[in-house]
């Protein structure tokens, strides 16, 4: 019996991959569980595991080729006769059991078609998850929404996504003259996976979210203070203290007072979504490109041990080893571009949450301490949120909150 493995979907919205590496031949035998092949991702590099055993009869794609999702990855002989499932039309996958995605604990479905099958049939094999009223317009529209890429939760199609595309449609196209002989002056690279990934979701999040940014400033010379007095028992315990823990801290317990800015907005069913858990993401800086890992319920994480989990996320990212799991689930994002440079920036949010806020570096200026004038240590922040969401008025709440504990850091212990 011949099986079509086609590449699953192990994120939430991803519509591709790029193939890194085959662990396989034409020819080998395969064990289900195996290692099959190496993907770039949504921001991750993911091992694809064989959800069948069985010998290798073909491989669809090189390395560097991009696969889309439910397009096949290899097809595989297999013994005997197996019972196919009938595919899932909610979860949109074509399911026969579950298969575990390495170093994860996320659950990928494994799609199965009997040969032959045609290109139109793989793609219309792949249900789509999309509300009812997406696929009311779609069918009004006579749009195939087997074509669109879902940017709600879980990947699904909603009806700004048929707006949008409908949208596309009618714009006439335009083609970009590449010169076929080489320029001196120009050089041409194709875009990763994981920068292909930025721009979708940056003109996801400009196009969704009402974007509006504030701007304040902090005097934090005590939280100096505090930080270099016990950087070196940190360090004795292997952990590097900056100043990214105690913001994330003071972060949360400002969310906890002003729970608009960890909600997201459900405009389909018209209404607010508030979250109940504190999950934090932080954006990092790699060669690659901006991966954001989250800090699952930071509000429960202390000093220490929010120092241990960025210090692991920083080294992961920059290993690339983060995983799918390592990504998921944020409620709010933090993005410390202060760390490199700047003092201020405009975040762009990280839809469809609420708002991020961002770290600038810190500067000596001159500030007012009990009516003297002193040089101060004084940290940018930089607030933006989504107006649908978030008020000025709240917004400034929120941001005046975490002034009032990084300006006294042992509050953060207090409350």
């Amino acid at each position: 019996m011949k099986y079509i493995f086609n590449f699953p979907d192990i994120g939430e919205g991803l519509d591709e991959g790029t193939i890194i590496e085959w662990f396989v031949e034409v020819g080998q035998t395969i064990n289900a569980g195996d290692t099959l092949v190496k993907m770039e991702t949504d921001k991750v590099v993911a091992d694809i595991p064989s959800p069948k055993t069985g010998k290798i009869i073909s491989l669809f794609g090189n390395v560097d080729d991009v696969i889309h999702v439910g397009k096949p990855l290899a097809e595989i002989e297999i013994e005997g006769t197996e019972t196919v499932s009938e595919t899932d039309s909610e979860t949109g996958s074509s399911v026969v059991g579950t298969m575990e995605l390495a170093d994860t604990n996320a659950l990928l479905p494994a799609s199965e078609e009997i040969l032959p099958v045609s290109k139109d049939e793989i793609r219309l094999s792949r249900k789509v998850l999309a509300t009812p009223h997406a696929r009311a317009i779609a069918r009004e529209l006579g749009i195939d929404i087997h074509q669109i890429t879902g940017l709600g939760p879980s990947g699904r199609v909603r009806k700004e996504d048929i707006e949008n595309y409908n949208r596309k449609l009618k714009q006439p196209a335009t083609k970009r003259n590449i010169p076929e002989s080489e320029n001196e002056d120009l050089t041409y690279e194709t875009l990763t996976q994981i920068r292909k990934v930025i721009a979708k979701n940056m003109i996801n999040s400009k196009l969704n979210a009402a974007h509006v940014t504030i701007f304040e400033e902090v005097e934090i010379s005590e939280l100096i203070e505090i930080r270099d007095k016990y950087k070196a028992n940190y360090a004795a315990r292997d952990a590097k203290l900056t100043y990214l823990p105690f913001i994330v801290k003071a972060t949360v317990l400002a969310l906890k007072r002003h729970r608009q800015l960890n909600s997201e907005i459900d405009m389909e069913n018209e209404r607010m979504i508030y979250k109940n858990r504190y999950n934090i993401g932080i954006a990092i800086d790699t060669p690659e490109g901006l991966v954001v890992p989250v800090i699952r319920d930071a509000d429960r994480l202390s000093i220490m041990e929010l120092t241990q989990k960025i210090t692991e996320y920083s080294v992961k990212a920059r290993e690339r080893k983060l995983t799918l799991e390592d990504l998921r689930e944020g409620t709010f994002t933090i993005s410390n571009f202060g760390s490199i440079s700047g003092i201020f920036g405009t975040p762009v949010i990280n839809y469809p949450q609420a708002g991020i806020l961002g770290i600038g570096r810190i500067v000596k200026k001159p500030v007012v301490k009990n009516d003297q004038l002193a040089i101060g240590n004084v940290l940018g922040l930089s607030m933006t949120v989504d107006h649908r969401i978030v008020d000025g008025g709240e917004t400034a709440r929120f941001v005046k909150c975490i002034i009032d504990y990084l300006s006294d850091p042992i509050s953060l212990m207090m409350d």
